[in-house]
């Protein structure tokens, strides 16, 4: 069920986005009078699921969810329609339109996923505000993985800055790390402060390792909510709503000793110190060889760290969403330099729609799909305007040359680069999936 949520989502998400965006081309075109002989949500090859005709322009649903488009009537774009193009140039046609007529439509699309986007972050902020866990609330530190010991980082240090720069929100303090190349981490350890140094290589391992920096939790109550597929503490006879105490009869402060314990003995069986209904028991459970786990689920305790929500009315929230969007749309285009480092090699972490469907909730929260669906409009809006032929940016390259030298490229050139411009997107789409299929396969 909770992949079917995930997967109703995205596709909720994509088609409003896609709407959107196809959108702002039409209206503008519209605006120009300019002919729009289609309309469609996803891609129709060979048929389509729905189709209707209004007007010049017919409105469709394809059956391929990868998109959408507009045909607008004498330009080269996807649909490749050589015969029209070799007709004459008439009134309607987006050919015979001023070149600046034609930016303005080509960056329709971008521009209205931009201001959806931030438009978004408006209503989200005036609905729900702004929940965050700050940094100083982290009252027990952090936990590390093996990478974060490897450059000095330790459980239990308390972050205190950044590059000597306090970050608020301590989820925001990964992706400053990693957007804004940062060279130190300042942690208290012990009632000292210590001075951490950055690797410049470190940003590919932070992709890598996801539970690099994380809330260090405590360990107790451990009550038992229920229990995961083949559970080995199910099958030792292990019950929901007992509460676990301990291990061979020890005990743990803090959750990830307790899970060091078990993986660092996963080749015996272990003792669980249980409670149930008031009294003791012991019960022998061999941990899971590979992984060390007992395949129980905790009851989650709400209340350890004290998040901080900011309220903001419809006035307050205008700027705010402004703020938010630009913030995003920054942070966003700082991850390209990521990508194309040589040093983060971050190309190895892309990927395709598994990875886009799988940042949605298990669960329906509209706060986390409207704020999610901000996010994505802002990625369309720049992956689109990106001076790829095919993508809505090469047509605004082409266009600015037109501009700025009076010379427009011939339609048998802008034929030739759609073409390579489809066969590029067509690769970026097969190797950012192909890596997903990749990681699913390494599970």
């Amino acid at each position: 069920m909770t992949i079917v949520i995930k997967i109703l989502q995205f596709l909720m998400s994509l088609s409003i986005l896609v709407i959107i965006h196809e959108f702002g081309h039409f209206i503008l075109a519209k605006l120009f009078k300019t002919r729009v002989e289609k309309f469609y949500l996803f891609f129709d090859p060979w048929f389509s699921l729905f189709k209707i005709k209004r007007g010049e322009t017919e409105y469709g649903i394809g059956w391929v969810p990868l998109g959408g488009y507009v045909k607008i009537s004498g330009m080269i774009d996807e649909s490749m329609d050589r015969e029209q193009m070799k007709l004459p140039p008439q009134p309607y046609e987006f050919r015979s339109k001023p070149s600046w007529q034609r930016l303005l439509i080509m960056t329709g699309g971008v521009i209205f996923n931009f201001i959806s986007a931030i438009l978004i972050y408006v209503l989200v902020l005036f609905a729900w505000g702004e929940t965050y866990l700050p940094t100083a609330n982290v009252k027990y530190g952090i936990v590390t993985d093996s990478v974060g010991y490897s450059i000095g980082l330790r459980n239990g240090d308390k972050i205190l800055s950044v590059d000597n720069a306090y970050i608020d929100d301590f989820r925001q303090i990964i992706p400053d790390i990693i957007l804004n190349r940062r060279k130190t981490i300042q942690v208290e350890r012990d009632g000292q402060k210590v001075n951490i140094d950055i690797p410049q290589d470190y940003s590919n391992k932070i992709l890598k390792n996801k539970g690099l920096i994380d809330a260090r939790f405590p360990f107790g109550p451990f009550i038992i909510n229920s229990f995961s597929k083949n559970s080995p503490a199910k099958i030792a006879g292990v019950q929901a709503d007992d509460n676990l105490i301990g291990l061979d009869n020890l005990k743990f402060t803090y959750y990830d000793e307790f899970q060091k314990y078990l993986f660092d003995n996963r080749d015996r069986p272990i003792v669980l110190n249980l409670m149930r209904k008031g009294a003791s028991l012991n019960l022998n459970v061999k941990p899971d060889s590979i992984t060390g786990m007992l395949g129980v689920i905790r009851l989650v305790n709400e209340n350890v760290f004290e998040f901080k929500t900011i309220r903001y009315g419809f006035i307050q929230s205008v700027p705010a969403g402004l703020n938010k969007g630009f913030k995003t749309i920054a942070n966003y285009l700082k991850q390209f330099k990521v990508v194309f480092s040589k040093h983060s090699k971050a190309y190895e972490s892309l990927g395709g729609f598994i990875t886009i469907g799988s940042i949605f909730p298990g669960v329906w929260d509209w706060e986390a799909f409207w704020n999610l669906t901000a996010f994505l409009s802002i990625i369309l809006a720049v992956m689109n305007i990106l001076p790829i032929p095919a993508l809505d940016g090469g047509h605004v390259m082409f266009l600015l040359f037109e501009v700025i030298t009076g010379r427009k490229p011939s339609d048998k050139f802008l034929e030739y680069a759609q073409i390579v411009g489809m066969v590029i997107l067509i690769s970026l789409l097969l190797y950012a999936n192909g890596n997903d299929i990749l990681r699913q396969i390494r599970k």
